[in-house]
């Protein structure tokens, strides 16, 4: 894995007007990224219509989801829309999924939320369900990619790390913990050596598979910067669990020279194996030139 080539995507979630949506996702082409991501989150763009609008406005660019919250689909209706959705973006579509973690969308939408258990056995039925439907000759609309839309599962426990072990081309990491009682979605980054275990545990849970996948790690923040640590120590009200040593190390922290960040990548790439990097729609800007840094490698 620490030899994979760099891939780079952007998530984006402003839709002011049809013309702005057209004109971001040509802008994030054009600096370099390889993929378009939406989330799925209630009060942000729909994600599938939001994906046709990105690939028709561009013209190599992959377009998915990061990632889509099982517990809004029902895997039949969603197998229906990931097929159009492949088919209308020519076969660009990457179909991120993940167990959803914020208990008031689904109050709010009148869904049932459960126990972290239950969210992850229907996210289990979901893979299950869209596997065989997708693969089957006689589903229509037929998806353009064979023999299937690429996978990608994210998660952080141990179930979720194996249900993506042993189904997702790319496996996803948050570098983050939901913070306990939250309805809300608040999350806690996990430091250096959290996320080590996690890793860890994946290849654990991945090695009897022996099946090739590609990791991705989701950025919270890029920062282009000659002093380091003076800009990380405005950062650490949002991560008072960790020390200002420890922030430098933070894997989902991106700050620094340009050639400081495109190291450090270098580094985790090596050190877990993050060869596809997600940043935030704030970050696109920054990040084009560590991009340009990285290119090729």
């Amino acid at each position: 894995m620490a030899g994979q080539a760099f891939r780079f995507g952007v998530n984006l979630t402003t839709v002011a007007h049809a013309d702005a949506w057209r004109s971001t996702c040509r802008s994030a082409e054009r600096m370099g990224y390889d993929v378009i991501q939406v989330p799925d989150h209630l009060g942000l763009p729909a994600p599938f219509p939001a994906l046709v609008a990105a690939a028709e406005a561009t013209e190599r660019a992959r377009v998915g989801t990061l990632v889509l919250n099982a517990g809004f689909w029902n895997p039949t209706l969603l197998a229906r829309d990931v097929a159009t959705t492949d088919v209308l973006t020519g076969g660009r579509l990457e179909l991120g999924l993940g167990t959803g973690y914020v208990a008031a969308e689904h109050e709010a939408a009148g869904l049932p939320y459960g126990s972290a258990g239950a969210r992850v056995d229907h996210l289990t039925h979901t893979v299950t369900e869209l596997t065989r439907l997708l693969g089957s000759s006689e589903h229509r609309p037929a998806p353009v990619q064979h023999p299937r839309v690429p996978l990608l599962i994210g998660g952080n426990g141990n179930r979720m790390l194996d249900l993506a072990a042993r189904h997702a081309d790319i496996v996803a990491f948050t570098g983050a913990r939901a913070a306990p009682g939250s309805s809300t979605g608040q999350l806690i980054g996990l430091s250096a050596e959290e996320l080590d275990s996690r890793v860890a545990a994946y290849r654990g849970l991945a090695a009897p598979h022996g099946r090739k996948q590609e990791l991705n790690l989701l950025v919270q923040t890029v920062a282009i910067t000659d002093d380091r640590r003076s800009a990380l120590r405005g950062m650490q009200h949002r991560f008072p669990h960790l020390t200002e040593d420890e922030l430098l190390e933070l894997p989902i922290l991106l700050v620094g020279t340009v050639h400081q960040i495109a190291d450090q990548l270098r580094a985790q790439r090596e050190r877990y194996g993050f060869s596809y990097l997600t940043v935030l729609e704030p970050a696109m800007a920054a990040m084009a030139s560590v991009i340009e840094e990285l290119r090729g490698e």
